[in-house]
């Protein structure tokens, strides 16, 4: 049917948490106008528990005229004025037992990340006495819509699609979206991008997570150059587990662990001591605690010591009373389990186990965790999904980072901490990390923008929010910008960024015919009647973009062009200086060097030559424009292409 703009196959996506907005600069007392509590932020996710004190609507008034949308309600679930909207949607119409088949949120996911973004400052706000203060999201006195497409079994394209375009028809302001692919897609098979063109269609910027698939490089799934994708970075607050032998030595290892087991020592077993024979599982499993690995009556009532990070349901299912997991890998992110547990490094583990090895009576107990300051933070951490774009190289993403690690936000009381069945651990508020943590809290600050900016595009919003972001260091982070983009976010500054990279649907349509796209796959993203043709089309380089990238072939000599143009939002009359850092065998030349703005508003374009050689496969340098008021700062990437994968 000519209505039917395009037909693809209905996969299933993954959802990718205050101390954070604090760790930013961005106090609670910041400065706000009243156009903020008629922001209005669409959270596609899980759903939301309406009842958490986090979206108590006490001095809110009735929805902002321009909101034209609904809530579900049921014998079960209910809206208010903070959450003015919710609805649910299943294309299949199936349903598991575990899905309560109405807005509320089962998962605790989707009630996290709203909160993240726009929930209501909650003191005295902790997991069992960690992580105490007040918890907030970054626009509170904004108002929230919830689109739920997450069921047990994932999130859906179709229903994700129709969310978009009930997001949009309703009058949301910024769409938040923690979801993803485990790997990249092209544009046109792609739900969250073909649904946040439309969003940009209608002056709506949606803030995607980048994925947590890291840290190998080209990882990264929210790709597309309409909408922010959001790494994950580290805030300045770490959980560390203390474990105490029987011979009184302590290892010190990661994980949340709200369990006290009140000094009480426990039998250590080996999990390569304890195979489930009868199950047909040998040492060669049992050691790293597979599930269904582990004899019952071997491990009931001590403390296992498994050789990898695991989900912890294994040592929970078999009945021990605690858990000690080793292995190689990072340790910058703290999990919650069912059970006491620690997790430390191969030299912890591997002494723990000579321990064992001397007496017959090995014995330990996990103390519950602490608190300690991350001097290095912020960092991205190593789960965070990294660049290069697979299907653009010559677009940085991700293009920010903001805090995913060790975020404390309201949580659904159907969900147990660990999320292990079994678990029997109910709060009000939990402690979680992802890219799905970052997003809303980038998601926040967009809010924040808007409501100082209410005529701002989507892309002057984004960019505002990558200029003024705060340079992170490639030494803490060897991928450099294919971590973090241009940097940390920082909302305070984003307000008054000076300039902006503006750009618009007709040049996003520009950038994907000269990808080459074809009539009808550029039909399945913008979902109207555009073509290409001699006058709509453009080079990736010429995308007003705010970073720069540039994918090369080993040993290339290099010589690009880049052609941008800012808009004035800083000071009616203004000189701007351009800065540019640059490694030895780069040259980058900007022209003109010097803009001189004389209004409000003005547009005024440059160019950005490079040329030289590279002797690293991933090179950085930076671009700014400087009035001797606003910084304005643009990463500058060049890198050797990565070989596509078939």
């Amino acid at each position: 049917m000519s209505s039917v703009v395009s037909v693809f196959p209905n996969r299933k996506k993954k959802l990718h948490t205050t101390r954070s907005w604090d760790f930013m600069g961005f106090p609670q007392e910041v400065q706000r106008t009243t156009v903020e509590s008629n922001i209005i932020v669409g959270v596609l996710d899980s759903g939301i528990w309406p009842e958490s004190e986090s979206f108590n609507d006490a001095g809110f008034g009735p929805p902002p005229i321009k909101w034209k949308g609904s809530c579900q309600v049921s014998s079960n679930f209910s809206c208010n004025n903070k959450i003015i909207g919710a609805k649910y949607y299943r294309s299949d119409g199936i349903f598991y037992q575990s899905d309560v088949k109405s807005p509320r949120d089962s998962n605790g996911h989707g009630t996290h990340t709203a909160s993240t973004a726009a929930g209501g400052s909650v003191s005295m706000a902790s997991l069992y006495g960690l992580a105490m203060g007040t918890a907030r999201g970054g626009v509170p006195s904004a108002r929230i819509a919830v689109y739920k497409v997450c069921w047990s079994d994932g999130c859906w394209d179709a229903d994700i699609l129709a969310a978009f375009d009930d997001a949009i028809a309703d009058g949301v302001d910024i769409i938040s979206i923690s979801i993803g692919f485990p790997e990249p897609r092209d544009y046109f098979n792609d739900s969250i991008a073909i649904g946040a063109f439309h969003a940009i269609k209608y002056g709506i910027l949606t803030s995607n997570s980048g994925g947590n698939e890291g840290p190998g490089l080209a990882t990264i799934s929210n790709i597309s150059p309409w909408s922010l994708s959001v790494a994950a970075s580290t805030i300045d607050r770490k959980f560390l587990t203390k474990v105490l032998l029987g011979n009184n030595k302590t290892y010190e290892g990661v994980s949340i662990n709200t369990f006290d087991l009140q000094n009480v020592m426990y039998p250590l077993i080996y999990g390569g001591d304890a195979p489930n024979i009868t199950g047909n599982f040998n040492s060669s499993y049992s050691r790293f605690c597979f599930l269904n690995s582990l004899d019952p009556a071997l491990v009931k009532g001590k403390i296992v010591l498994c050789d990898a990070l695991g989900s912890g349901r294994e040592p929970f299912f078999a009945g021990a009373a605690g858990v000690v997991m080793q292995d190689e890998g990072a340790k910058d992110v703290a999990k919650s389990f069912p059970l006491p547990f620690s997790y430390l490094g191969t030299r912890e583990g591997g002494n723990i186990l000579s321990y064992m090895n001397s007496t017959s009576n090995a014995t330990a107990t996990i103390y519950k965790s602490n608190e300690e300051n991350d001097t290095s933070a912020p960092r991205v951490v190593s789960f965070s999904s990294r660049g290069p774009n697979v299907f653009t190289p010559d677009v940085l993403k991700p293009d920010i980072a903001a805090p995913g690690v060790d975020i404390l936000a309201a949580w659904s009381p159907l969900s147990p901490v660990s999320e292990v069945e079994g678990d029997d651990r109910m709060v009000p508020y939990n402690i979680i990390s992802g890219t799905s943590m970052a997003c809303p809290h980038a998601t926040g600050v967009a809010a924040y923008v808007k409501s100082y900016h209410p005529t701002w595009s989507p892309a002057a919003i984004k960019s505002a929010l990558m200029t003024t972001a705060s340079p992170m260091s490639a030494g803490l982070d060897n991928d450099a910008e294919f971590a973090y983009g241009a940097g940390h976010i920082n909302p305070v500054r984003a307000i008054n960024p000076g300039l902006v990279y503006d750009a618009g649907p007709i040049d996003y349509i520009k950038f994907l015919c000269g990808q080459g796209y074809n009539r009808s796959a550029l039909r399945m993203i913008t979902g109207d009647n555009s073509i290409c043709s001699d006058t709509i089309n453009g080079t990736v380089w010429d995308l007003n973009y705010p970073s720069f990238s540039l994918s090369i072939s080993h040993s290339e000599v290099i010589s690009r062009v880049f052609n941008r143009v800012v808009t004035n939002v800083g000071s009616a009359t203004s000189i701007y200086k351009s800065g540019v850092t640059a490694p030895p065998g780069l040259k980058i030349q900007v022209k003109p060097a010097i803009l001189s703005f004389s209004s409000l508003g003005q547009n005024l374009s440059f160019s950005l030559t490079m040329e030289g050689t590279v002797d690293s496969s991933i090179v950085s340098a930076s671009l700014a424009w400087d009035d001797g008021v606003h910084h304005v700062r643009s990463p500058i990437i060049v890198h050797v292409a990565l070989k596509r994968k078939p």
